[in-house]
């Protein structure tokens, strides 16, 4: 017969009744003095840490990044690409971005697609969506953004009326929204749908030469997506449909894998190019700079607890490790305090030193002198010295030279980007539209008469509908068709 261990209080001691409470006899009162009670009734009223803002509703898997490309090392000098065959642990999580947890993961919506690396280094953060693109391109309008899909002060719902009046008043958002609202859309799963970093990026190699860079992840089970009609349909089912199949996807053995690729631009040809780089609603043309492949990544294995891993996960853009880097773009310099400071809020200080976002590649992990705050779960230093410079024997810097600088010069300015030949906010969601077959172009257009029909002002969806029709005459042609008449209630 197997010895159970015993079940205890938070402080260790035994408890000794776990059905019942103390009470001043069989029908009296319960007791105050019934600490185990009062403990854990108190602890299950703080279970529940704060809701992320967005991207609550999410999935996460375990796995490694492997190199396949020996050419790496000319652009970067990161060491998690410096051989053939090295694999670093990594950890991803994907989620849905708008939606509160318990909502469904088919909603249509962009998918994050996040990878943290676990590198000798340190760990490396890649935050990305499976979008090459967002809706805005400088962060100053992202709590704007968040706050016009997010649940209205006074209905309490997801409102198209702010949804559309954002988007009418955003013309920037043109090309994601005609991607979101296609047939990619709404994956059919985690593991067939590809992942970007979608900013651009730095890398600097042993040499010092600078590069930009950005990251693409390549779905290897093809992709698959489904239709607003099925969504509902399996969504209204299991809300967590996408979830579960990942889930049941590893614990059968079928590994999803994807390939990774980037597309590497000399620094030089940035001030050059025909619209500005760091753009992110903007994608580099293949024709241009190439796709060049460089490793894999395979998901093999699930969080053994949910909230340890995968609510507890902290992913920081400016989580860098030596040859990689930011770059110009303003809606990254925004991300780079951003995600970190919604960790310290959400998780507390020390979230850096839970297990799963501590740097595992790292003998001994972190070496700093942050100490104290709440929840500090190991040994706070000892009795290490908590100030630096100092005379004993602290971890030091470097003195290695920064070289992930570039010059402002044709990059950014007071007023955002540098205007360059090509930019504008209509001309690559033409050609995305330009690229479909005539039923998909159908199904983009049914998807966004669908949205605009709900919204109670004429002024929002006659500017909605020129912004696609400047994208291209024939999109806006046929969804003015779609919608037909404005109804009465947006007169």
């Amino acid at each position: 017969m197997t010895t159970r261990p015993i079940l205890t209080t938070e402080a260790g001691a035994p408890v000794a009744d776990n059905q019942r409470s103390q009470t001043a006899g069989p029908n009296g009162p319960t007791l105050l003095q019934d600490h185990h009670l009062i403990e854990k009734l108190a602890r299950f009223n703080r279970e529940r840490i704060p809701e992320r803002v967005v991207h609550a509703v999410g999935s996460a898997a375990h796995g490694f990044l492997e190199v396949t490309n020996p050419d790496v090392p000319r652009w970067t000098k990161m060491k998690v690409f410096s051989a053939v065959g090295k694999r670093s642990p990594v950890f991803v999580r994907f989620s849905t971005v708008a939606g509160s947890k318990g909502a469904p993961d088919t909603a249509r919506d962009p998918r994050g697609f996040a990878v943290k690396v676990y590198t000798e280094d340190g760990n490396w953060d890649l935050v990305g969506n499976n979008t090459p693109i967002f809706f805005i391109r400088d962060g100053i309008k992202f709590p704007d953004f968040i706050h016009s899909q997010k649940y209205d002060p006074f209905t309490n719902r997801q409102e198209p009326d702010n949804i559309w009046d954002f988007f009418s008043r955003s013309p920037e958002a043109t090309h994601q929204f005609t991607w979101l609202f296609g047939d990619r859309g709404i994956p059919a799963s985690y593991r067939h749908m590809d992942g970007f970093g979608s900013h651009t990026f730095q890398w600097v190699n042993a040499q010092g030469e600078r590069f930009w860079v950005k990251f693409h992840f390549k779905t290897d089970q093809g992709i698959r997506c489904l239709t607003t009609e099925q969504a509902e349909r399996v969504g209204g089912k299991d809300p967590s449909f996408i979830h579960k199949d990942l889930y049941d996807a590893i614990e059968r053995g079928d590994a999803p894998s994807w390939t990774l690729k980037v597309q590497v631009m000399p620094v030089a040809d940035a001030a050059r190019y025909r619209f500005n780089p760091f753009d992110l609603t903007k994608v580099w043309p293949y024709q241009d700079y190439p796709l060049v492949t460089v490793g894999r990544m395979v998901l093999d294995r699930l969080p053994d607890n949910y909230f340890a891993e995968v609510e507890q996960a902290a992913f920081d853009p400016g989580a860098f490790v030596p040859g990689i880097g930011p770059s110009p773009d303003p809606m990254l310099q925004a991300r780079l305090f951003a995600y970190g400071d919604a960790h310290r809020y959400r998780l507390g200080i020390n979230h850096s030193r839970l297990p799963v976002n501590a740097p595992k590649g790292v003998p001994g992990g972190a070496r700093n002198y942050g100490r104290d705050g709440a929840m500090r779960f190991d040994d706070n230093g000892g009795r290490s010295r908590n100030y630096e410079p100092n005379g004993y024997d602290g971890p030091v810097q470097t003195d290695e030279a920064y070289d992930l600088g570039y010059s402002l010069e044709g990059a950014i300015g007071p007023g955002g980007l540098v205007p360059h030949a090509e930019d504008d906010d209509f001309g690559q969601a033409g050609a995305l539209y330009r690229l479909m077959t005539r039923d998909e172009q159908q199904r983009l257009v049914d998807n966004i008469a669908g949205g605009l029909s709900q919204v109670s002002r004429a002024d929002v969806i006659e500017r909605s509908i020129d912004h696609f029709r400047r994208a291209d005459e024939d999109f806006g042609r046929r969804l003015t068709e779609a919608v037909g008449p404005i109804p009465a209630k947006a007169q």
